[in-house]
């Protein structure tokens, strides 16, 4: 289990502790998650948590609270107790905007993530944190000119592994594979796909401008594409083939096409586009490849439905380590932010994704379209992550 502590006292008896202190005995043995430990800090002293406008966290937690949550499930072992969480998210519905920061502060206790000294890696206090965008494309619902790139529906014979699931002959490391005629097997890689090795089990949903569009569109797992009269629809994530993810950036560096401070999404797709028979080559080096589904736009001010269920909140939402965290976790990202006024920042676990792993790493959510992917580029920032685990529900 992700999140080790000594056996859960009873309902009573946690309430008591929480309500003189807000954290857990002295005596008890520190909270872990992962290789990290959970160190108990005053809320209300965190620099910049005053001067924080907390109310879009707020409004995006509620969101998050009144999703249907991920499919699959996540696994029982990720931190937060989902009782005391759910009654948390009770709690908040009750309220008005204006009672979000009294809200945090009474019903969440906090802890700094602290990864402890080992072997010859120092104590660490700080994390990671990166950004991500929701790409704004041009496509049609029908191929022509100017609309060659086709996005494909989930095929009828994929299965995903959910959380810890293994299937007899299949890689652990795969996270999805078919039923063959031995036996379950990896699915087709990229390189295939676009050969035409599931054409028979899928179908295009759209056409985008060109592969590299199409690119993006996968990198980001989602997107909203403009079509020929004007109207948005959302393409929304439905599905990986489970191989592994391999960066276009770290290719495009390793072979020295760009250097790495030129490695902004205009640089490399630029890039890719001027090189057709280069781009081709190292887009079919990333065996990963998505599928989408459609749906209308409801609210152009949220992004797509993050893996919670919930749609994204520009600046609020997180994707976290799904394997170590709850959706629906509130974090403050102690320091601060490119774009972002203050020296701190409430968000809200509402992501994951495939290179978002450990307890100190997050990808923010930064908005729609070219201005927000700009933003998301210049997002490589060091501050600490501090979770706020929910107090234990009134017994």
């Amino acid at each position: 289990m992700a999140l080790r502590r000594l056996p859960r006292p009873t309902a009573a008896f946690r309430a008591a502790v929480a309500l003189v202190s807000g954290i857990a005995p002295a005596t008890a043995e520190p909270l872990r998650v992962g290789n990290a430990v959970l160190e108990p800090v005053e809320l209300a002293a965190l620099p910049g948590w005053q001067a924080d406008e907390t109310r879009a966290a707020f409004e995006a937690f509620r969101r998050t609270c009144a999703a249907p949550g991920p499919n699959p499930p996540q696994a029982a072992g990720v931190a937060g107790y989902p009782a005391d969480l759910a009654a948390a998210c009770t709690a908040a519905a009750a309220l008005a905007p204006d009672q979000a920061k009294g809200f945090f502060r009474e019903r969440f206790s906090a802890y700094r993530v602290v990864r402890p000294a080992d072997g010859t890696e120092p104590e660490r206090r700080a994390g990671f944190l990166t950004g991500y965008f929701e790409p704004q494309l041009d496509g049609s619902l029908t191929p022509g000119p100017g609309y060659t790139a086709a996005v494909l529906a989930r095929p009828d014979d994929l299965v995903t592994l959910g959380p810890g699931e293994t299937r007899p002959g299949l890689d652990p490391a795969l996270r999805a594979g078919r039923q063959g005629e031995a036996g379950f097997e990896p699915y087709p890689d990229r390189a295939a796909i676009e050969d035409g090795a599931i054409a028979a089990r899928t179908h295009p949903l759209l056409w985008l401008r060109d592969a590299v569009d199409l690119f993006v569109l996968q990198v980001q797992g989602s997107g909203r594409v403009r079509l020929p009269d004007g109207t948005a629809i959302r393409v929304l994530y439905d599905g990986k083939n489970g191989r592994p993810y391999t960066s276009i950036g770290k290719l495009l560096v390793g072979e020295g096409h760009l250097a790495l401070n030129d490695l902004s999404l205009a640089r490399w797709t630029a890039w890719l586009r001027t090189h057709p028979d280069h781009a081709r080559r190292l887009m079919r080096m990333n065996a990963s490849y998505i599928f989408f589904r459609i749906e209308p736009v409801v609210d152009a001010a949220l992004g797509p439905p993050g893996a919670a269920g919930a749609p994204l909140s520009p600046g609020r939402s997180m994707a976290v380590d799904s394997g170590l965290w709850r959706y629906g976790l509130p974090f403050w990202l102690d320091g601060k932010l490119p774009g972002q006024p203050g020296s701190g920042h409430l968000v809200i676990a509402a992501d994951t994704g495939s290179a978002i792993l450990g307890p100190a790493r997050g990808d923010l959510y930064v908005g729609t379209g070219a201005a927000a992917g700009v933003a998301a580029g210049d997002l490589h920032t060091k501050p600490g992550f501090i979770v706020l685990l929910p107090k234990p529900a009134a017994p």
